[in-house]
């Protein structure tokens, strides 16, 4: 799936009895998204910025929290050293990773981002 597509999907609800994807299927959705990284056991993915300065990291947080509210997904957030930025995406009620962490990553790379230079 490439990212244009993952862009256009919605997040959907996952009950806690559908099963996370299997580290294949992460992996080939992580094609479209070759800037974000699998987690060692598979049940997570995540992302680093090194942002221009504070003002623009946690600008970047709110757009983000913008979107996940709109997609009902919630990534973890971590804002250290006063311009790291890094988000990891997993859906909780599965114990791993959906379609929805794919959407949502897809989704926050077209944010616009003020990095560091």
């Amino acid at each position: 799936m490439t990212i244009e597509q993952l862009i256009r999907r919605r997040c959907r609800p996952c009950s806690g009895e559908a099963s996370p994807l299997s580290r294949e299927s992460a992996r080939s959705y992580l094609g479209s998204l070759p800037d974000w990284s699998l987690s060692a056991d598979a049940k997570s993915l995540s992302r680093d910025w090194a942002m221009r300065d504070f003002a623009a990291a946690v600008e970047l947080v709110d757009e983000i929290a913008r979107i996940a509210e709109a997609e009902d997904h919630h990534p973890d957030i971590h804002l250290t050293g006063y311009r790291n930025l890094r988000v990891e995406l997993s859906t909780h009620s599965i114990g791993g990773l959906s379609e929805n962490d794919f959407i949502l990553a897809a989704k926050i790379e077209t944010l616009p981002k003020r990095l560091k230079a």
